[in-house]
Order: C-alpha cells, then structure tokens, then sequence
C-alpha cells in the first residue's frame, strides 16, 4: 500500500514540459465572463429581492413586470 502511494505521488509531483500557449485573448475572454457572472449574480437578486420584500410587507409591486407597469402608469 505505501508502494503505491510513493509511486502515485511521485507520479503526481513529477513535472512535465506542457507546450501550451495563452493568447491575449484568452485574458478578455476570462473578463468578459466575469463581467458575465457578476452581471446575473446581480440580476438573480434583484429578481428574488421582489419576493422577499413582499413576503415581509415592504413592497407594493411583487415583480420587475409590476413595477414597470405601476412607472408606465405614473407616467400617463
């Protein structure tokens, strides 16, 4: 049993030459999809934030829909 733990660490610790190349792109592309994340993060908890002032009574409009209407009505 130890054999094998010796021979998986070793194998597991021993460097190998990787011949990989990151362009510049891939820097944008790994900022744009956390910009991407952040940006539903974000949606997501304004969506449920509706629901969870409504459950404790602080809110009048339920959803974003509703509270798109109750400005369209304001404004008219």
């Amino acid at each position: 049993m130890i054999r094998v733990l010796s021979v998986l660490l070793l194998l597991f610790t021993y460097a190998q030459h990787a011949s990989a190349y990151l362009d510049p792109g891939t820097g944008s592309m790994v900022l744009q999809g956390i910009i991407a994340a952040l940006a539903v993060i974000g949606f997501t908890i304004k969506s449920y934030w509706y629901k969870i002032r409504g459950f404790f009574g602080k809110g009048g409009s339920s959803s974003l829909l509703e509270e798109e209407d109750e400005d369209a009505q304001r404004t008219e």
